[in-house]
């Protein structure tokens, strides 16, 4: 089994992600992660400010089954919002449906997002609908044009490596949108398995967009893809107002930075106890995630833990097939 499957079904074990709560950031999670509180995330963003960049802002939550964890994390990610309004933050909000009832009852989530885009509508702040693994997709997308039928500061993600892709690209065209490469594990019936497929894909999504979208956000590590959407916008006559780049909190600083001098830049903003399932998904999105990293924060000692626990893995479903 590659690193990359196993990092993914790591990311959905609840009793790491528990264990994860309990004993606060680890793995280097901690240069990745802008805090497991409000005050921490506040401070972190002001510094992302101070140097020309936006944030998206994500408080972090998976594995909700309740409706009171829901509506709890409903009333947190109001939290938020209230945050950034009092202390005039240059960001906005990103949010799970999973997070705030999806996976209980998408009439329950629904009411639940529409109390945040409606409370963020307030105070003129966008909020973006993080998209989940497919079978989360289409109740997503329903919800989001149930939304943008009242409210105009909504908009979603749209994921490189599914096969429908370019279809929603071109139905949801008039959104703000994010396109990402994509970060969970799709069967071939529903996404490209491969690397050059995707990033094809990828670009012509970006491309179609700019050129036909509202506002484009751009999210990427890759200056190889950075450098060609730089050359396409400008023969293209594309203002620098309609799009911008994105990457992840904690990764390729110095370039978030000399970006934001030139582009509009904005840096994706997780924080919060429930950090485990988030950055899983992040080392296993590409090789490069796991050096950035190593580079950063790593020691011996936190690359043993991460080898444990993947042995620990592959142990345990050779025993279990075994059995």
């Amino acid at each position: 089994m590659a690193l990359r499957d196993i990092l993914l079904t790591l990311s959905k074990n609840e009793m790491m992600n528990t264990a994860a709560q309990k004993y606060g950031l680890r793995l280097g999670a901690q240069s990745v992660i802008a805090g497991t509180n409000l005050e921490e995330m506040i401070g972190n963003v002001k510094k992302l400010n101070a140097a020309g960049i936006e944030a998206t802002i994500d408080h972090l939550g998976e594995f909700v089954y309740d409706e009171a964890i829901a509506s709890r994390a409903k009333e947190d990610i109001l939290k938020v919002i209230d945050a950034i309004h009092a202390h005039q933050l240059n960001a906005h909000i990103s949010v799970k449906p999973s997070q705030v009832g999806l996976d209980i009852d998408i009439d329950f989530c629904y009411d639940n997002l529409r109390e945040i885009v409606e409370y963020a509508s307030d105070y003129g702040i966008f909020v973006n609908l993080d998209m989940e693994d497919y079978p989360r997709l289409q109740p997503t997308l329903d919800m989001l044009e149930e939304l943008n039928k009242v409210f105009d500061n909504v908009g979603t993600v749209i994921q490189a490596y599914l096969l429908r892709s370019k279809e929603d690209i071109e139905k949801f065209a008039d959104y703000r949108l994010r396109i990402v490469k994509g970060a969970y594990q799709e069967s071939e019936e529903v996404a490209y398995q491969d690397k050059l497929d995707i990033d094809i894909n990828f670009l012509e999504l970006i491309e179609y967009h700019l050129l036909h979208g509202k506002f484009t956000s751009v999210a990427t590590h890759d200056h190889n893809i950075i450098n060609h959407i730089k050359r396409f916008a400008a023969d293209h006559n594309i203002s620098h107002e309609k799009f911008e780049f994105q990457m992840l909190y904690g990764f390729r600083s110095d370039l978030q930075k000399e970006l934001a001098k030139e582009y509009k830049f904005c840096t994706y903003v997780p924080f919060g106890k429930d950090w485990y399932g988030y950055y899983m998904r992040r080392l296993a999105e590409r090789p490069q995630n796991i050096n950035l990293v190593t580079k950063q924060v790593f020691n011996k000692k936190t690359n043993t833990m991460i080898a444990v626990a993947a042995g620990a893995f592959i142990l345990g479903r050779i025993t279990k097939k075994n059995k």
